[in-house]
């Protein structure tokens, strides 16, 4: 298991990985070619995956995030340390918060 700030990163056994996922195209870079994980609301910072890979959304409004990086990366921020990732699978979920009357997203 694997965290960056409200980021946390779980491998998963491939053949967990839902059908729908595996073919799905998955989410598109920003503009300098990475992957966002999180992106910061205040301060504009990211949680981001440089190398190859792909991001897939799960549905609903909390859905996780499914990772596949064929040949390892690297997930980086602005006021983080890296944080190097083998190849493989990884759930990432990100930190939430209760506020009365329901639950939300941790803002950066």
């Amino acid at each position: 298991m694997y965290r960056q700030g409200d980021v946390l990163i779980v491998p998963v056994a491939e053949p967990a990985v839902p059908p729908h996922v595996t073919d799905a195209a998955g989410e598109p870079r920003d503009g300098r070619g990475r992957l966002v994980l999180a992106l910061g609301e205040v301060t504009g910072h990211a949680h981001a995956v440089v190398g190859p890979g792909r991001l897939v959304r799960e549905p609903g409004p909390f859905g996780p995030m499914l990772l596949h990086l064929p040949d390892g990366g690297r997930v980086v921020h602005e006021e983080h340390a890296a944080i190097s990732l083998p190849k493989g699978w990884y759930r990432v979920i990100r930190q939430r918060e209760y506020v009365p009357g329901s639950v939300r997203i941790v803002a950066d």
